[in-house]
C-alpha cells in the first residue's frame, strides 16, 4: 500500500506541474519557488511545537488549495501561483516520506519517523 500512495502523491505533483503550465508564468518560477514552504523549518527555533505548526501550515494541501482557490476568484496571481508550487512541493516530500509534523519533534510525521534513528 505504502508504494500506492507514493505513485498517487507524484501523480499529484504531476499535476502541479501541469496547472503550472496552464499559467502565463514564466517556467523558472516552479523551481525557483518550489522550496520555499520549506522556510517553516525555522519555526523549530521556538521549540518543537512551534516548528510543526510553522511547517504543517506551509505544507498542508489544504492551505495549497486556500491559497490557489484565492488567487483563482480574487485574481491575485501571486497566491494562484503559490498555491500550485505549494501543493506540488507537498506532493514531492510526501514522496519521499516526509510528512506533516507532530509537535514531539521533527522526526515525527504522520507518515511514521524519519531519520536514521526510524530505520533500526
Amino acid at each position: 500500500m505504502k508504494w500506492l500512495l507514493k505513485v498517487e502523491e507524484a501523480a499529484m505533483l504531476g499535476l502541479s506541474i501541469y496547472a503550472f503550465s496552464l499559467t502565463s508564468f514564466e517556467w523558472w518560477w516552479y523551481p525557483l519557488l518550489f522550496f520555499l514552504p520549506d522556510i517553516g523549518i525555522a519555526g523549530y527555533l521556538g521549540g518543537n511545537r512551534a516548528g510543526a505548526a510553522a511547517y504543517n501550515l506551509l505544507h498542508h494541501k489544504g492551505t495549497s488549495v486556500v491559497l490557489w482557490f484565492l488567487g483563482a476568484s480574487l485574481g491575485i496571481n501571486a497566491f494562484l501561483l503559490l498555491g500550485i508550487v505549494f501543493f506540488g512541493h507537498s506532493s514531492f516530500d510526501r514522496v519521499f516520506g516526509f510528512g506533516l509534523k507532530y509537535g514531539t519533534g521533527f522526526r515525527f510525521t504522520h507518515l511514521g519517523e524519519i531519520g536514521k534513528s526510524a530505520q533500526k
